[in-house]
């Protein structure tokens, strides 16, 4: 799902969100100096750079075409401010434009020695965090005018090295330049301090926090201080997730998994498992074929560095369209009016020309002849920048859909879902997983496929096991989104969305491809971008972009279809990639005032959170990759707000208690004391270590519902 990590800002068409993680103080955008200092880069350098913006449309023009907007822009005296990640190329342009760069805020490197520089600063202000007054002295916390509350406080041990990881609110929450920082000492006696920094979500402070800290041994006490004199009481950190699954019996069965799964792949899964398991899988074939992997022909009429005319298939290329050919010609003779024929599979436009025999055809005419002669078979549109120009004479060029797959299939693809247990009848508890809404999340069927592997080969060696297939019943959509995928596989491996191109215009040239395609886990109906709420785009173009209306794609449709036919899921778990998150509703919320969905029942909280526990547990067996707490929480509070996602719509609509996996955790690397993401599509290694760990979660998940089950009938 990563898009993009919960310490980077997002900027939709919509609305801008601010998602920022900053040193105290960073985040209040300075009056613009009488005269700007010179700022510069070099043409390949990339740097965060706060700038002065012409005006609101140039602030809007940018938020259209994506820009990597750093926090949200801000006003002050009716200039606007923007921190904006640029290159010194795009730096250039916009100075072209009317804008006016005031600073580089960091540069590559920065970040590190920043860091450096804040803990060694600390030490000396907060040491004495963690020592009692001498008698009759006043504590800072008496003359204090913040207070300090831990919201978090834990710690855990994973492959040999001891992490503690905390969160503190302050009651000084309007003040960006409060500092705080966390003393700790660990149980042998060492001691320490890190500095949180503040994080703040559609422009309201939640609270100071930092990424997992390294201590020698269990930590035993924590204090928070502040920059105004603030001390927090102190707080012994509790152990997590403090829930460890049931061993694991001799002879038990797994790593199925030994290479990443195309969705031919894993349609070829599917069948041998059915074959395999006759006993105990039935195949479901969803009820929405997708697109399949295929999309117009298109072509470019002319040069568009100069000037053309982009003409485009109605029907997919594999439709007999590809290499269908397009070409101008002069038709040799004064006073020739402008026409188009169709014949033999080649489309032949005839410029007009004058009394002299001059070709007069624009761009315009051009396009707009093709419109009105062909509109069953082509349309066509002037290329940005070309419009009003002479259109040139153009020899025959093919149209083609630009698809590289060679051997994947073009049909319509019907999704598939196993439907797993030993009574596959509805009586008994439901469980569904589903993975890969996300194209590019390679990782996410392995996990699938691996956890109902497992349970299928297991119970026939494993009386736990099948007693649990006895008890519950399994569904799993290893790929929600097999277009996507295989378009991830073979063309454009960070494809996010599946291939439906809901674009129009000049949105539809062939430079946009990659761009286009429906964010599937933004075309749910609960807290939709339709409705308000944030973290999705109206702009086709957008890595969020949530199509023309609620459940517009067959592929969301399909995931709806399953649990409102089979309605006894009661659990749900949909998989993405990459981060460490373990996540449920509320998913999404309304930037003003940063209102959410409902929040869970006080008994419903608990549930999801006592589950979290016991799931996270499971995952660390494996390799002994912890969840972080900070990273396990409504999808709301611990990553972004997404606009209709499938979680929030399951559990809102269909009363499905419904989780999110972000598979694909940060590594801790202890030589540069730095922790490391992993990517989409890691290294094979990793990748199956992440379907080893979170299969395990998703057994723990099917004990979860079977014990939920017996709580109620109890």
């Amino acid at each position: 799902m990563i898009v993009p990590r919960r310490w980077a800002a997002a900027a939709t068409a919509a609305i801008l969100v601010s998602v920022v993680l900053s040193h105290p103080g960073s985040g209040t955008a300075a009056p613009a100096p009488a005269t700007p200092p010179r700022v510069a880069l070099a043409d390949d350098e990339t740097a965060l750079v706060r700038v002065q913006l012409r005006d609101q449309a140039q602030l809007d023009q940018l938020v259209a075409r994506g820009a990597d907007l750093a926090n949200r822009p801000r006003s002050a005296d009716g200039r606007i401010f923007a921190d904006l990640v640029l290159t010194g190329v795009q730096l250039a342009e916009l100075t072209a434009q009317g804008a006016t760069p005031l600073q580089v805020v960091q540069r590559a490197g920065d970040g590190e020695r920043h860091f450096a520089e804040s803990l060694r600063a600390s030490q000396a202000r907060t040491a004495a965090g963690l020592r009692a007054p001498a008698a009759g002295q006043r504590t800072a916390s008496a003359a204090a005018v913040d207070t300090l509350q831990f919201l978090q406080a834990y710690w855990w041990t994973s492959n040999g090295q001891t992490f503690v990881q905390t969160q503190v609110a302050t009651t000084a929450t309007d003040d960006p330049d409060v500092e705080i920082t966390v003393s700790w000492r660990a149980a042998d006696g060492a001691t320490g301090s890190f500095p949180l920094f503040r994080f703040e979500d559609s422009g309201e402070y939640q609270y100071h926090y930092a990424q997992p800290v390294p201590v020698p041994s269990r930590p035993v006490q924590v204090t928070a201080t502040s920059s105004l004199g603030g001390v927090s009481r102190p707080v012994t950190p509790a152990v997590w997730p403090n829930a460890t699954p049931p061993p694991l019996p001799e002879g038990y069965q797994k790593d199925f998994i030994d290479a990443y799964l195309t969705p031919t792949d894993i349609q070829a899964r599917i069948k041998r498992l059915a074959r395999q398991y006759r006993d105990l899988v039935d195949v479901i074939d969803l009820p929405n074929k997708t697109q399949g992997y295929r999309r117009t022909a298109v072509a470019y009429l002319g040069d568009p560095a100069a000037a053309a005319v982009v003409v485009e298939s109605v029907r997919f290329g594999d439709q007999g369209m590809n290499g269908v050919q397009v070409r101008t010609v002069d038709p040799g003779r004064a006073n020739r009016p402008l026409t188009a024929t169709y014949r033999d599979r080649v489309l032949t436009v005839s410029l007009a020309t004058d009394g002299a025999g001059k070709v007069t055809s624009s761009t315009d005419q051009v396009a707009a002849v093709i419109n009105a002669r062909f509109a069953n078979r082509f349309q066509a549109f002037v290329e940005q920048g070309s419009a009003g120009l002479p259109m040139p004479v153009v020899a025959p060029v093919r149209l083609d859909d630009g698809l590289q797959g060679t051997e994947v299939s073009t049909k319509p693809w019907t999704v598939q879902a196993l439907r797993i247990g030993v009574h596959r009848d509805g009586s008994r508890i439901g469980v569904l997983a589903y993975s890969q809404e996300h194209a590019r999340e390679w990782a996410t069927p392995l996990v699938t496929l691996e956890f109902a592997e497992r349970m299928l080969a297991n119970s026939r060696t494993d009386p736990a096991t099948r007693e649990l297939l006895e008890q519950t019943e399994i569904f799993v959509i290893p790929t929600v989104n097999p277009d996507g995928a295989n378009y991830s596989f073979h063309d454009f491996d960070f494809q996010r969305k599946n291939l439906v191109n809901h674009c129009t215009g000049v949105s539809r040239d062939p430079a946009n491809r990659d761009s286009w395609g429906v964010d599937l886990n933004r075309n749910y109906t609960v807290g939709s971008h339709f409705d308000g709420y944030v973290g999705a785009s109206s702009n086709c173009l957008s890595g969020s972009y949530a199509g023309t209306g609620e459940l517009s794609e067959a592929e969301s449709r399909n995931v709806v279809a399953l649990a409102r036919e089979h309605d006894n899921i009661r659990f749900a778990m949909n998989v993405h990639s990459y981060g460490g998150y373990f996540m449920w509703p509320p998913g999404a919320y309304k930037a003003d005032g940063r209102v959410t969905l409902p929040r869970p029942s006080i008994d419903e909280s608990k549930l999801f959170l006592d589950s979290a526990r016991r799931i996270v547990g499971a995952i660390a067996q494996e390799r002994g990759t912890v969840t972080w707490p900070s990273q396990t929480g409504p999808v709301a509070d611990v990553l972004y707000s997404a606009a209709g996602n499938s979680a929030d719509e399951l559990y809102y609509e269909l009363g499905i208690f419904a989780w999110d996996f972000e598979v694909g955790n940060d590594r801790w690397n202890p030589a540069t004391g730095q922790w490391e993401g992993v990517g989409f599509q890691p290294p094979f290694d990793e990748a199956h270590g992440e379907s080893q760990e979170y299969a395990g979660g998703l057994v723990e998940m099917v004990r979860v519902a079977r014990d939920y089950a017996a709580a109620q009938e109890g």
